[in-house]
């Protein structure tokens, strides 16, 4: 039964991805693991079918969907069966592009978001360098200005697409004097001169999506590439961080699902002393409180989009949500690995990549701590 928040709009398009997802995603999803990469060309088919840019404006390229069109489209990438393809796209649609679409000039709309969109140009955000992640404000890099431009030097790691792109949306210190107002945001071609992929990273999970590391080396990038005001990149990116994170609670709350899904199924069909898995009240009783954090995880999610897509801007629920989702996501995993037995242990399972995948959302996007760090700052603490 579909959820009050969609529409019969909203339905049509979820049956359309599911489509999409059924046909030409999940079939290759065991050789892109073993592989640890997948075709750009995924990029393309899903421009081609505009489901990089539901929710951006038409004359952007976009479908002009609503804000809801971003949970249909995270939900049903969830059942791609792998993490890591999942993540790539994310990145594209709910990352790199809202900055672009909200502060961009009609020029860069023209040269990196219209691209994106399309599956054209594949994007990346470099924001986490060695020495700083969540502490955004703490980033050396530094944009100096030279003339008629900057001149970028530093690094950048864990930086998804790094290794595939060909942009990356920039943050940069254009003061190193200031933290937070000393920041700013700049469009960077990854065939500029001083631009250099120095290691692709080797993960845990999400293995076919490319994480580097990025170093950049007397680079010059043109004034107009910068986005936004200059000093005010952090806010730029931080009000990013909150479509990012409502993302990843709606892929974490599908992705979750499906888990349990598929071990309902397995202990359904798996015997021991006799008897079904499924008949032990241990097994159950777990697999019901999975359901239940799942239930309320999605409805604090659901809630949270509605508020978004009523103009809202509720900073709080959407770190609750995030928080809440990512750690049920991973809890669920883990749960329904145990259930499994040694068997879940295996390679060959899909539950074992739902295990270590879901575990990188409570770091990337505001690790656990500093999600609960600003909720109590929410609460007056």
């Amino acid at each position: 039964m579909a959820h009050p928040i969609f529409t019969p709009e909203h339905e049509e398009l979820r049956r359309s991805i599911r489509a999409y997802v059924e046909k030409e995603l999940r079939p290759h999803a065991d050789e892109w693991e073993a592989a640890k990469d997948f075709p750009d060309s995924v990029f393309r088919r899903m421009g081609e079918l505009g489901f990089l840019g539901l929710h951006f404006a038409v004359d952007d390229g976009g479908s002009g969907g609503d804000y809801l069109t971003m949970l249909v489209l995270a939900e049903e990438m969830a059942r791609c069966g792998s993490g890591g393809v999942s993540m790539a796209i994310s990145v594209q649609c709910e990352y790199v592009t809202p900055p672009i679409a909200k502060f961009g000039t009609a020029e860069q709309k023209a040269r990196w978001l219209r691209p994106a969109i399309e599956g054209r140009r594949i994007g990346a955000l470099g924001i986490t360098e060695p020495g700083a992640g969540s502490d955004v404000a703490g980033i050396t890099t530094r944009a100096e200005r030279d003339g008629d431009g900057y001149v970028v030097n530093g690094a950048k790691t864990f930086i998804t697409n790094g290794c595939r792109a060909d942009f990356l949306l920039l943050v940069a210190k254009t003061d190193a004097t200031q933290r937070h107002a000393g920041i700013s945001l700049f469009l960077v071609d990854t065939d500029t001169p001083g631009f250099a992929v120095t290691r692709r990273l080797d993960k845990v999970g999400m293995w076919p999506s490319d994480t580097a590391e990025l170093a950049f080396t007397d680079m010059r990038i043109p004034a107009e590439n910068l986005l936004g005001e200059e000093g005010k990149g952090f806010h730029h990116v931080m009000w990013e961080l909150q479509g990012e994170r409502l993302s990843a609670a709606a892929g974490a709350c599908a992705g979750a699902q499906i888990t349990v899904d598929a071990t309902a199924e397995f202990v359904k069909g798996r015997r021991a002393f006799g008897q079904r898995i499924a008949d032990f009240q241990a097994v159950r009783h777990h697999l019901a409180e999975c359901q239940t954090a799942i239930d309320a995880a999605r409805a604090l999610t659901y809630e949270t989009a509605w508020r978004v897509q009523l103009g809202e801007y509720p900073v709080q629920a959407i770190t609750e949500a995030k928080l809440l989702a990512t750690r049920t996501h991973f809890q669920v995993a883990d749960t329904c690995l145990q259930l499994h037995g040694g068997m879940g242990y295996m390679m060959e399972m899909p539950v074992q990549r739902a295990w270590r995948d879901s575990r990188l959302a409570r770091i990337g996007a505001g690790a656990d701590e500093v999600m609960l760090d600003a909720i109590a700052k929410s609460m007056g603490l």
